[in-house]
């Protein structure tokens, strides 16, 4: 038998043509699923950085007892509070100075939680108590202050609450204003501008019929505290609409 019949074995092919094409199909499915983890990750990474969040503006409204809101969605923190008709309350967030809500241009400072300290946190219900925290100085808080009042940056004056008070260390800054009721928030202070929080400063106000508006925002925008007042009452009253503009949008059987 000559050797060109049977072969040698060191002359087969180094590739065989199956093993080649198992190789190419492999690469394919590899590519294949590259591009599809790419794909699904951009949409993961999106549905994960909007974290509830939207930019829908579409009107949203909320009656809170006698009072009733026409509020943008991307102003409404919550998923579950974006609906039309009664509610018990409604979470807000605004980022600061510009008081709008989530939005393309501005998600960082909602995504990233380094940056939140730039929004403002509302939280409106109705009102359960007469006086809100300025009408609650005198009678309430003038007799759980420890120590004489202190001269304070941004011309307010600093009042230490009692230990025993519950207050957890806030501290209840005042300020007096022209016209006007004095201005009061309790805060807690951080040791240094770094460690900050987005909550750490907290106001509640009355606004409308009934509601009241409690409002948190971070310790280093204290400089605009009259202008962040001022803010914030006015979006709630300009948002604030008729019963009769109200029934025409929602059913009676809401």
């Amino acid at each position: 038998m000559s050797h060109s019949a049977v072969g040698h074995p060191g002359e087969q092919p180094l590739l065989s043509t199956r093993f080649l094409l198992r190789v190419t199909a492999t690469i394919a499915v590899l590519a294949l699923l590259t591009v599809a983890i790419s794909v699904a990750g951009r949409w993961f990474g999106r549905h994960i950085s909007l974290a509830g969040n939207t930019e829908n503006t579409t009107g949203i409204t909320v009656i809170i007892g006698r009072d009733t809101l026409g509020l943008p969605a991307n102003t409404i923190r919550f998923p579950s509070e974006r609906h039309d008709g009664a509610a018990e309350r409604v979470d807000l967030y605004l980022a600061w100075p510009e008081m709008q809500g989530y939005s393309k241009d501005m998600r960082q400072r909602f995504d990233d939680i380094s940056q939140s300290s730039d929004l403002i946190f509302l939280q409106i219900t109705q009102g359960t108590m007469s006086r809100d925290m300025s009408g609650r100085l005198e009678p309430i808080y003038s007799h759980l202050m420890d120590g004489a009042p202190q001269p304070f940056a941004h011309d307010l004056t600093l009042h230490r609450l009692r230990a025993n008070a519950g207050y957890n260390g806030e501290v209840l800054l005042t300020a007096s204003r022209q016209g006007a009721v004095d201005y009061v928030v309790r805060c807690v202070l951080p040791s240094s501008v770094e460690t900050a929080t987005s909550g750490d400063c907290q106001r509640d106000i009355k606004v409308g019929k009934d509601l009241s508006v409690l409002y948190r925002f971070s310790s280093r925008h204290l400089a605009d505290w009259d202008h962040i007042d001022a803010a914030i009452r006015t979006f709630v009253e300009t948002r604030l609409v008729s019963r009769s503009a109200t029934a025409a949008k929602i059913p009676p059987n809401v």
